[in-house]
């Protein structure tokens, strides 16, 4: 599926991007208010460009046979159940690079990394509408969407129809999402979104936040999975395979590999972002989540790890899970935060 739209964004995109910046919704995502003008105005540094060509690529595939062996707990985001889509949609859009170039037009193609804002562009060229839950959307495919854009020297479309806004009334996003983090505009605020905290954020994770995370271990789709238009959604291209190995990884990765061996068997894949240590550091909220004392020695495995921040968490997933003497040695960690988690935690004890 694809949309066309002119280049410049309408003041009141502008505006409402600038006051989300302003309201420090975008966490500490610091790349969102970088290159600030290109973002909303990117010919300003790029002359040539005049449109943008927004693909679609639905990905609302049923989920995967749960592989055999291994700790398998927690959800990732359906997104990230097939190799990394920006490897899986580059070559597509190199391809759409040189036929313009064989036409006598310049283009440029960006898989979520330029300055772009892809669903206001998807949104001003009629491909859907931005719902409530801050997703582009539209019938029959529902929100489980992948976007791509290429920047042309094309003249900009006349001006399209905008797909009408089907959400209406309904609120079950904003009602379903346990963190609070839509705010029932079509925007969101990242400080309080399960999917920054698990993939974005690189520190310890607040423990105000571990409740509301739940079991997901890699982002998350609540709003999505409680979407009306969601029901009846399906996937039709076949570059997107589901692998069970990343619907339902195994935990236990990120306690025994060393972070070059995770980078070799998760590579090619949307793991690599946070990486091991910070899977490893959701797997601990998750573990501690589900309250299970089975999982005690992968937690105390994570006591032991050599990053810090992994230990810290672990330090958290033990108290929760009850095991305080496990605790006790944190006391000694060469590592000063943690050893002061390990006393704020212990210190009633």
């Amino acid at each position: 599926m694809t949309a066309w739209a002119g280049v410049e964004l309408p003041h009141d995109t502008q505006a409402r991007y600038q006051a989300w910046l302003a309201g420090g919704r975008q966490a500490e995502m610091a790349y969102l208010s970088q290159n600030l003008s290109t973002r909303l105005n990117p010919s300003s540094r790029l002359s040539w460009a005049r449109s943008v060509l927004v693909l679609a690529v639905p990905h609302a595939y049923p989920p995967p046979q749960r592989p055999p062996g291994g700790i398998r707990l927690g959800r990732v985001a359906r997104y990230a159940w097939v190799r990394d889509y920006h490897l899986l949609l580059q070559p597509y859009l190199q391809d759409l690079e040189r036929l313009a170039q064989s036409l006598g037009l310049r283009a440029k193609g960006y898989v979520d990394t330029g300055p772009l804002s892809e669903r206001s562009y998807a949104a001003l060229g009629g491909l859907g509408w931005i719902g409530r839950n801050a997703m582009l959307m539209r019938m029959g495919e529902g929100t489980y969407l992948t976007l791509a854009v290429l920047l042309t020297s094309l003249p900009a479309p006349v001006e399209q129809a905008l797909y009408p806004n089907r959400c209406g009334t309904c609120r079950r996003c904003v009602a379903g999402c346990p963190t609070g983090a839509l705010l029932g505009d079509g925007t969101l605020d990242s400080r309080r979104c399960i999917s920054y905290w698990t993939i974005e954020h690189r520190g310890l994770i607040p423990p105000s936040m571990w409740e509301g995370i739940g079991d997901w271990l890699f982002g998350c789709d609540i709003c999505q999975e409680v979407c009306p238009w969601n029901r009846k959604a399906r996937a039709f291209w076949q570059g997107f395979v589901p692998e069970p190995e990343l619907a339902y990884p195994n935990l236990e990765d990120f306690f025994y590999l060393s972070s070059k061996a995770f980078e070799r068997k998760y590579a090619g894949t949307v793991f690599l972002r946070p990486g091991r240590t910070r899977m490893a550091r959701n797997a601990l909220v998750v573990l501690a989540n589900l309250g299970n004392p089975d999982y005690l020695p992968l937690v105390c495995q994570g006591a032991r790890d050599v990053n810090p921040l992994v230990r810290a968490t672990a330090a958290e997933a033990l108290a929760r899970l009850g095991d305080l003497d496990s605790v006790i040695p944190l006391l000694q960690d060469p590592e000063p935060s943690v050893a002061g988690v390990a006393r704020a935690l212990l210190g009633g004890h």
